[in-house]
């Protein structure tokens, strides 16, 4: 369990480096960081969310959950767990999933600066041909046909290569979106390479996925592998 005075709050971000773990102000279970998403107090007296976990003062955790972020602002339970009156907007659910979204295109910015993205049906075709993706991307409003096309050879090549049959599949961006990470028009299929970069955007694709998807009550791993897997058949959230 948390050794904390105030089970509510952290102590600030220079404090307890090693915590994995915080407690839920919404649901009151304690859970690995990585599925909670940290809130601070601005000096104006305004919530917001510290994706990065560096901002300064003391931090409130809520499960990275829309339905639970959005719970927490109805219960006024920011109000309650730093205890005073502070300026908390109803649409911060809304909010903290436009910052998510922007935190993964950065992140796919900077892989493909790092040179650890190619983008292009040919090239990701020829990635996974090559054995060197390790993991592929769709515009959530892409077309079924080509997406279909490459998932059908990421399969077969990661079991080739004696791979997990569960290739990561990232559709968490629409195509503008894709466009707008890494500079060129009409993106619909790119492919991350190996390299710390390419990690980070899938670490936050994967933590966006959870805020879309996660229930309150159970860790949101099974739901973001799935939904990695949702381009399938089409037919899913375009998380």
């Amino acid at each position: 369990m948390l050794a904390l005075a105030d089970p509510d709050l952290d102590n600030g971000p220079r404090t307890d480096r090693s915590a994995t773990v915080r407690m839920c102000a919404v649901t009151r279970q304690v859970r690995p960081i990585d599925e909670l998403i940290r809130f601070v107090v601005t000096p104006t007296g305004e919530v917001i969310p510290d994706l990065k976990r560096k901002l300064p003062g003391r931090g409130l955790w809520v499960s990275a959950s829309r339905q639970a972020v959005a719970e927490a602002v109805r219960r006024n339970q920011f109000n309650k767990g730093f205890k005073r009156d502070l300026r908390v907007t109803p649409a911060l659910a809304d909010d903290t999933e436009s910052l998510l979204v922007r935190s993964v295109i950065d992140a796919l910015a900077m892989a493909a600066k790092a040179g650890q993205v190619v983008s292009g049906f040919s090239k990701v075709e020829g990635a996974l041909e090559q054995g060197q993706a390790k993991a592929l991307i769709h515009a959530s409003d892409g077309a079924a046909d080509g997406i279909r096309k490459l998932d059908a050879i990421s399969r077969q090549k990661a079991g080739n290569y004696g791979e997990s049959p569960e290739f990561p599949v990232v559709t968490v961006l629409t195509s503008e979106q894709l466009d707008l990470a890494l500079g060129r028009s009409n993106v619909i299929h790119a492919a991350v390479l190996a390299g710390p970069a390419s990690k980070t955007f899938l670490s936050r694709s994967q933590l966006l996925v959870r805020y879309r998807m996660a229930d309150d009550d159970k860790t949101a791993g099974p739901a973001a592998r799935n939904s990695a897997k949702s381009s399938d058949n089409n037919s899913e959230t375009n998380s």
